[in-house]
């Protein structure tokens, strides 16, 4: 469904005294620099105007969601000065409500899972955002079918359409079953998708006030699977199929009496390259076929994450390190509240270990400097 008709739609339910609307929306201005190694394909400098906008409408048993995004990009990289505009529904969702179902159509965050690094148990959102502050995840095109048989519980069927704005999307017409349960001390789910078969699981269990242990896994054989022969004489090849293999993540996250808190994660990436695979990659990154790689290139990874109180309201940090196989990433975040509206903010990425190295084999730093203005 088209951005105009939406809007259409959801204003003309706003004209009936029974609905009751709402809308907010953040604006985001911010310009980028990096350090791109010679010939890699990323943008040296930047400058993004992001407007992110939520309207909502409800009614007894009806509820009307969307979030229309506008971007606006002027970049600087090896191939020119492309700019880029463009707008689109990051998300968006009708819903009726019968307790204990609900039905909706719609475009949506299909993402679960405790973990900081990288989500295994979701087929849809490996990389789920949560080591760049920034990022804005779209929702997948989907119709769903939720059970809620009491308030610690939720199971639901989904049919996953299409990728919405994201593309290529190897899930498109696919079946999604998820269930969850939530108790007082653990809560878990189990996330089952058709095509593959993808199974993943989560859970998290709080072992005292201040320590919380969790983890995430799935089995699955990935699409158009790049692979990548130690011998540099031979050439890539792509796999329709990869074989099956399995990722875990394993972390635990300790809150101190301040409210900050440290995260230690542990993931071992079944269907990353071994060690001479990823060095072989390495030594042949800038070819066509790396476009096929997996999103990760290694099988061990460490991630830590101190974070400041969630809850404070002048600002936020974040510090977050990344170790394997020689390589390293060290990243920090940060925001300031100018005023009730305006939030200064920055990210800076050092990634080491040198050009023939995972995390600095496209750059050697990075850093994104704007301001975030919330618009209600």
């Amino acid at each position: 469904m088209k951005l105009p008709l939406l809007f259409l739609v959801c204003m003309n339910c706003a004209q009936a005294d029974e609905w009751r609307t709402a809308w907010d929306g953040t604006a985001y201005a911010y310009a980028g620099s990096t350090a791109v190694l010679p010939g890699r394909p990323l943008d040296r400098e930047s400058e993004t105007l992001d407007t992110r906008l939520d309207f909502k409408a409800e009614r007894e048993g009806l509820k009307i969601a969307f979030r229309p995004v506008l971007l606006a990009r002027q970049s600087r990289n090896i191939y020119g000065n492309p700019s880029r505009r463009e707008a689109y529904l990051s998300q968006w969702q009708a819903r009726l409500e019968a307790t204990p179902w609900n039905l909706s159509i719609g475009r949506d965050l299909l993402n679960w899972g405790p973990a900081q690094f990288r989500s295994p148990s979701s087929p849809f959102y490996f990389d789920n955002g949560r080591s760049d502050p920034m990022r804005e995840l779209s929702g997948m095109d989907n119709l769903k079918a939720v059970w809620t048989p009491d308030v610690k519980t939720t199971v639901y069927l989904a049919r996953i359409v299409d990728s919405g704005h994201v593309s290529p999307d190897p899930w498109k017409n696919t079946w999604l079953f998820k269930a969850d349960h939530v108790s007082e001390d653990w809560s878990g789910g189990i996330a089952l998708v058709d095509r593959g078969p993808f199974i993943g699981a989560h859970g998290q269990y709080t072992a005292m006030d201040a320590l919380l242990l969790y983890a995430e896994a799935s089995s699955y054989r990935r699409t158009n699977a790049l692979q990548s022969p130690a011998d540099l004489s031979l050439p890539f090849s792509v796999l329709p199929r990869s074989p099956r293999r399995t990722d875990a993540l394993f972390g635990a996250a300790w809150t101190f009496e301040d409210g900050k808190s440290i995260n230690c994660e542990y993931l071992r990436y079944g269907h990353g390259f071994d060690s001479s695979g990823k060095r072989a990659f390495l030594a042949r990154i800038a070819s066509p076929a790396a476009a096929f790689a997996p999103p990760l290139l290694g099988r061990d990874y460490l991630h830590l994450v101190l974070q400041s109180n969630l809850m404070e309201s002048s600002g936020y940090w974040r510090l977050m390190f990344t170790h394997t196989d020689g390589s390293d990433e060290l990243s920090g975040y940060g925001e300031h509240a100018l005023n009730g509206r305006t939030t200064l903010f920055a990210l800076a990425v050092l990634p080491s270990g040198g050009a023939g190295r995972e995390f600095s084999s496209l750059f050697s730093s990075s850093l994104t400097v704007g301001l975030r203005f919330a618009l209600q």
